[in-house]
């Protein structure tokens, strides 16, 4: 319960600071499917597998995002018949702003453990990783 905690506190800080970059239109279904896009474009079903949400809605989710301006649906080079979701400069304009924030609550949440903690605490989530992160 803890982790789920910190982790809900640290997502919705980066969506409010996406909000506030006025990329308000993104919800936190979207920002999750968002962040398993791979730099070269993901698979619909992969995405769907990584956000742990069914096939259909993820679709509908692109569906959104792409009509927003975020994704673009492309070939996919390896497999003529399927097709990849990838981001556009739209998505990529969100990124500096999420990393922002992210180091914004590394350097807050450092401050409120201590150095020594903090780095226990990136140790031990970077161990959990090996077991935890099918995508790794």
């Amino acid at each position: 319960m803890m982790m789920f905690i910190a982790s809900r506190a640290a997502v919705s800080r980066v969506l409010g600071a996406i909000h506030a970059a006025g990329h308000d239109e993104v919800t936190i279904a979207q920002a999750r499917l968002l962040m398993g896009i791979d730099e070269d474009g993901t698979r619909l079903s992969v995405l769907a597998d990584r956000a742990q949400v069914a096939k259909q809605t993820a679709t509908a989710l692109v569906d959104k995002l792409e009509r927003a301006g975020y994704v673009e649906r492309v070939r996919d080079p390896g497999d003529g018949r399927a097709r990849l979701v990838r981001l556009t400069g739209h998505a990529h304009a969100l990124l500096p702003v999420a990393r922002a924030e992210e180091e914004r609550i590394e350097t807050e949440w450092a401050e409120h453990l201590g150095p020594e903690r903090m780095a226990g605490l990136r140790d031990a989530l970077e161990a959990l990783r090996e077991v935890t992160d099918p995508y790794r």
